[in-house]
């Protein structure tokens, strides 16, 4: 069995960055270098539509099957000198400049719209046949209520801009999370109009780490397959909302640490099932794993709440051994559909400090995992742990809280060489007949490099 994955990285270093991985077998892995783009004038956040800080949203087209490695071989690229394997299908094909402002978002609900989001509060719907702007969302600007902790608007002014979007799979509502409001907006994608806010309590935000000097800002939001539930990320924690807008569970892990991205995958079960795997990737270089349909081993509830909110424990996690970045983004790849294999996940992670890391995931010992849920939710109200309790692994009972079992095995890692801010990956097709180019970095080119196959 072989595996070619297309991993494209957004770098602060203003450049787009195509990698191939091969994996052959259960733990063979090769790398190979396939385009360098220098795509915008500030960092990037998005990429294959790519957005950064400046408002130019880059288009690209990008070959979905890996060309044929020469005799075989394979290579582990660490610095100056790499051979590249060029393929001409892989090629910018333009920009788009109708937002004033840093594109945050950008999402295709389906291979005709392509939706953008950016700091200028607007939201844009794009026809992709012809790059047309079908429609414009305006989202208006929140009332300044005091600077939040880590604000980076101006003097005098308010911090502004949608900090992400999530189209629902019917493609008739979308949800918004904006810079300096503590609530999430609605839309109705049929008429472009706003279908509602959801204010986020004080309370609420306290039991996931947002406290009195946190901004209470949504950064990331995401449906899942079914449109039945979805998910808002905050800074140290995240909700878990119905379709009846009611929270039905939160993240929040221990010990206590910033969150940068969330991710839903359906994951393959056992014969006749299938269950949702929520991500998480952290600071402090952990990947956690939940399942949203498990109950928390442990339900705490907030004094101060009208509700009672179950918590999510993790069933997993990936992590490395030495010292830990905090990892940027993630995209988790399912090989049961294109490779013919039941229950194999490829988890591909970017790391602050360039390092692009495979691991594999096997579902079988993801499920023997998976904890007993709890018959039913503590009437008793007990109070949030603290800090130092979470950092030293205690309730704040004194109880031992259970340790998050290493799920997975590490693949492979590449250095990129670059400070990396956003991470793309797709399962490429079968290999084209054709060997690749081969050419040299080298000023000079007298290299093995150069050779020609």
């Amino acid at each position: 069995m072989c595996a070619n994955i297309q991993i494209i990285v957004g770098t602060y270093d203003k450049v787009l960055h195509g990698v191939v991985a091969t994996v052959s077998g259960s733990s063979d892995i090769g790398f190979l270098d396939n385009f360098l783009f220098e795509a915008h004038t500030s960092a990037q956040k998005i990429i294959l539509a790519s957005g950064g800080s400046d408002e130019k949203i880059n288009l690209y087209h990008i070959a979905s099957s890996p060309p044929t490695r020469p005799h075989n071989e394979k290579f582990h690229p660490i610095g100056v000198g790499n051979p590249t394997s060029q393929n001409p299908s892989n090629r910018e094909l333009g920009s788009l400049l109708h937002h004033n402002s840093g594109i945050n978002a950008l999402s295709f609900p389906s291979r005709s719209k392509l939706l953008s989001a950016a700091d200028d509060n607007t939201i844009a719907i794009i026809r992709t046949r012809d790059w047309t702007v079908l429609s414009s969302i305006k989202s208006p600007i929140p009332k300044a209520h005091g600077r939040p902790s880590g604000d980076t608007a101006p003097l005098g002014a308010t911090p502004a801009g949608i900090n992400d979007i999530a189209i629902h799979p019917s493609m008739k509502l979308m949800i918004s999370v904006g810079k300096g409001e503590n609530c999430m907006r609605l839309w109705n994608l049929v008429t472009g109009k706003k279908a509602g806010v959801l204010n986020f309590e004080k309370s609420l935000l306290r039991g996931i780490g947002e406290g009195k000097w946190g901004c209470g800002e949504g950064r990331k939001v995401e449906w899942n397959g079914a449109g039945e539930e979805y998910l808002v990320m905050f800074e140290r924690g995240a909700l878990l909302f119905g379709l009846d807008s009611i929270p039905k569970a939160r993240i929040h892990p221990s010990p206590v640490t910033k969150l940068h991205q969330i991710r839903y995958v359906d994951v393959p079960g056992p014969p006749g099932t299938e269950r949702e795997l929520i991500a998480v990737s952290t600071e402090d270089g952990r990947i956690l794993l939940y399942l949203s349909s498990q109950s928390s081993r442990k339900d705490i509830s907030d004094a101060n709440s009208t509700f009672t909110i179950p918590t999510l424990e993790p069933v997993g996690q990936l992590v490395v051994e030495g010292p830990k970045s905090r990892i940027k983004d993630f995209q988790i790849l399912g090989t049961s559909v294109r490779q013919g294999s039941a229950g194999g996940l490829y988890v591909i992670s970017a790391s602050s400090d360039g390092a692009i890391r495979i691991f594999a995931l096997d579902n079988e010992k993801l499920f023997a995992n998976t904890v007993v849920s709890s018959p039913e939710i503590r009437e008793s109200k007990e109070e949030p742990a603290t800090v130092t309790a979470m950092l030293s692994g205690t309730n704040v009972n004194g109880s031992e809280t259970i340790p998050t079992k290493q799920l997975g095995k590490l693949l492979g890692t590449y250095e990129t060489g670059h400070r990396i801010t956003c991470l793309g990956a797709f399962l490429m097709r079968e290999p084209e007949a054709t060997p690749p180019k081969l050419v040299s970095t080298f000023k000079d080119g007298n290299n093995e490099a150069t050779d020609s196959y």
